[in-house]
């Protein structure tokens, strides 16, 4: 018996045979090689000091790390135990007044975040249980957690002082416009931007062009790992380092309160969005002075949502054409604004719909450019 055996087919050219293995394990190898190489790169220490020299700088300035205490001015032309018990308060700074004109003017400049006006004869009243009517004064300008606290101060205090008696009635004035809102906060979606730009568009597009110009990336795709693998470790690495530095920012100018989740997934979908623009970035371009290029082009429209929260009254639908405002404008009004995440979703939902659309766009790139490097 005579057996014919027929060569086998070559594989094509434009479609290699991967050897079997797991992608999540080559994903994780090659994240690990990010992140032991990453610390290395000056892009990686950009988007790691300069974030937090900025941040840093700011928060000094306006008042995030070195934030001062909550002022409490009070009037008594009678000693009061209310003046006793709020200077021994911990977080807070009592001034004292001989005047109630000299307390008004103070608050009316906004010297002081709150002001309590006593009557005559105060504690007296209130411990016999008699009606008695006190001027709460509450400053415009003053921020809304300090208000908390002082508001909560002053109640604790008199509760303290009248026991079981409820015969105080409070009378709130506020002093100045209520829409004030300090410049400190209203840096909070500049520096966030800048945090997560750097990390989450700058750093994976340089990262992929120098595995291109350097030739390790054919060295790479020569291994069983595939493009899109190699495209997950990087976007990986930059998501968790952008997320990070988001995070940090946020919690140096304490803006990382009220809705946690809603602020993550903010950041979550802002980070998305940036690493597909970057990795597009990084598989089209051919060298770094391009690539810093196209970042200066589309760096005003990238920031433009957080250069226009410092002036308040320019109209909002300007920053609304930067595809950023889908996720600075949820932040800020979660963390400054104490908005819930169900506020801000209509306008977070756009960001992921703007996220979605680039991700068959980096499919596409990722796949022009494995095949250039074939026929190549």
């Amino acid at each position: 018996m005579t057996t014919s055996l027929a060569p086998a087919p070559n594989p094509s050219p434009t479609t290699p045979t991967r050897p079997p293995g797991s992608a999540l394990g080559r994903v994780g190898t090659m994240l690990a090689r990010e992140l032991k190489l990453g610390p290395r790169s000056p892009v990686v220490l950009l988007a790691v000091v300069m974030p937090l020299l900025m941040t840093f700088l700011v928060a000094s300035v306006f008042g995030g790390l070195l934030a001062s205490q909550p002022r409490l001015g009070i009037y008594s032309p009678d000693p009061t135990a209310i003046t006793a018990g709020a200077e021994a308060t911990d977080g807070i700074r009592v001034v004292s007044y001989d005047s109630e004109p000299a307390l008004r003017a103070d608050i009316a400049d906004h010297d002081l975040d709150a002001a309590l006006v006593l009557p005559p004869g105060f504690d007296a009243a209130v411990e016999s249980g008699a009606q008695v009517e006190v001027t709460y004064l509450v400053s415009g300008q003053a921020l809304a957690s300090d208000r908390a606290v002082l508001a909560a101060t002053v109640t604790a205090l008199v509760r303290e002082l009248a026991g079981d008696q409820s015969g105080v009635q409070v009378t709130v004035v506020t002093v100045g416009a209520e829409d004030y809102v300090p410049l400190g906060d209203r840096l909070i979606p500049l520096l966030v931007v800048y945090a997560v730009v750097v990390a989450a568009l700058f750093v994976p597009a340089a990262s992929m062009l120098d595995e291109r110009v350097k030739g390790t990336l054919n060295a790479i795709l020569a291994t069983p790992a595939s493009m899109r693998e190699v495209l997950a470790s990087k976007a990986l690495f930059a998501s968790v380092l952008s997320i990070l530095m988001g995070v940090v920012t946020l919690l140096i100018n304490q803006a990382f309160s009220g809705e946690v989740l809603g602020i993550l997934l903010s950041l979550t979908v802002g980070t998305v969005m940036l690493v597909q623009l970057g990795l597009i970035l990084g598989l089209w371009v051919k060298d770094m002075n391009t690539l810093y290029t196209w970042i200066k082009a589309g760096g005003i429209l990238i920031v433009l949502p957080g250069l226009l929260a410092l002036f308040p009254t320019l109209p909002e639908w300007i920053s609304k054409i930067a595809p950023t405002y889908y996720f600075l404008q949820p932040i800020y009004d979660l963390s400054v604004g104490g908005a819930t995440l169900s506020d801000v979703l209509p306008t977070l939902a756009v960001g992921m719909l703007i996220a979605a659309a680039l991700f068959p766009v980096l499919l596409w790139s990722a796949r022009t450019t494995e095949e250039r490097r074939l026929e190549g």
